[in-house]
């Protein structure tokens, strides 16, 4: 009934439905719900060690016999700047002044670590059906190897030059990530945020660029969303926000209410949290610094600094600098068990577009 079913034919799933990778508000519960209920559930591996990686694909395999796809990061790291660091500490000086920290103390360095041969020899050993990047793809070298592995490999783009380069270096699958995406944008051949495409804008002209299968993300919460990124030419599409408020998903009560209270004028991007832009829920720092700052460390140090606001922050009740990745249609979001809910898209999603074909 599906109108294109290359996704659900080239990784074996129920639905052509792949549940968003978003480090930090999920691990293996929500990726083995929303597989028994027919999506392809995707682990992000970003934030974890080679250890922790291996640990959560291996909890999956004992309890769904799905298909599972890593996600990794593949940006260029940046050397820490001390003298923008500096100026950054400087400018978050009053918040550590109003919560009686000390700016001078010690504190761990962000852990988003790019795509390497530790994780690649994880992917080896583990041999998962599909692989997917954010920024890009990995060397070469590696990425032979992940293919060496059996993998499927996917990645973001979110212009057509993007989607270009990846298929011309071998991307099986394109997602194709509009402006209304939530989390770190996917950029890699492009920084000038105001020029990013919404998906109903990107998504077409992807498809007309590649021949090779496009998920659409960005903005998809519902059926009605589902229908219409498939109308557009989409083999796909790529959902994250909307499962945050399910039960198995690791976002923390005091999100959860920000989460539940958010409108469709929410969110912006902001590179205030990590250096590099992303989409979330406006909180008070990026609402204060930014959402853009030219004082913002590169990705992923601009963080560094904020851990320790954002703990004490939160034990005060507060998210002011707790960064709350979503889209712009969270609202659209349901309180359901993840398996429910990719039932209830799905169904939703064929209804709509029966409806329209009839």
């Amino acid at each position: 009934m599906w109108p294109d079913r290359r996704i659900i034919d080239l990784f074996k799933i129920e639905f052509p439905i792949v549940l968003a990778p978003m480090a930090g508000v999920m691990d293996a519960d929500l990726v083995i719900a929303a597989a028994q209920g027919g999506a392809l559930g995707s682990l992000p591996c970003a934030m974890l060690t080679a250890e922790k990686a291996r640990e959560q694909v291996n909890i999956i395999r004992q309890r769904v016999s799905a298909p599972t796809n890593m996600n990794f990061f593949c940006h260029q790291p940046d050397n820490v700047d001390p003298q923008r660091e500096a100026r950054w500490k400087a400018r978050l000086a009053a918040y550590y002044k109003e919560l009686g920290l000390d700016p001078a103390a010690p504190v761990n360095a962000a852990n988003r670590a790019p795509f390497d041969d530790a994780m690649c020899e994880v992917v080896e050993e583990l041999k998962p059906e599909v692989v997917s990047f954010h920024f890009g793809l990995p060397e070469e070298r590696l990425l032979r190897r992940v293919r060496g592995a059996g993998a499927i490999v996917m990645s973001s783009a979110t212009i057509v030059k993007e989607a270009v380069w990846l298929e011309e270096r071998g991307a099986d699958v394109i997602i194709a990530q509009g402006a209304e995406a939530g989390g770190h944008r996917g950029m890699f051949l492009a920084d000038n945020i105001a020029e990013q495409p919404g998906l109903f804008a990107l998504v077409p002209q992807v498809v007309d660029a590649v021949k090779v299968p496009v998920i659409a993300a960005g903005g998809i919460a519902d059926g009605r969303g589902i229908a219409a990124a498939f109308a557009l030419g989409a083999s796909g599409v790529q959902v994250g926000s909307a499962y945050l408020r399910c039960p198995e998903s690791k976002v923390s009560p005091l999100a959860r209410a920000a989460l539940a209270q958010a409108g469709d004028d929410s969110t912006v991007i902001t590179n205030v949290m990590t250096g590099r832009p992303a989409r979330g829920i406006a909180n008070r720092v990026m609402s204060e610094i930014g959402p853009i700052s030219p004082d913002a460390p590169a990705f992923p140090h601009a963080a560094t600094a904020l851990a320790p606001l954002k703990a004490a922050a939160e034990k005060l009740g507060r998210v002011d600098f707790t960064n709350l990745w979503a889209g712009q249609a969270l609202a659209l979001g349901r309180e359901l068990p993840a398996a429910e809910l990719t039932r209830a898209l799905a169904s939703e999603a064929l209804a709509r577009m029966g409806a329209l074909g009839s």
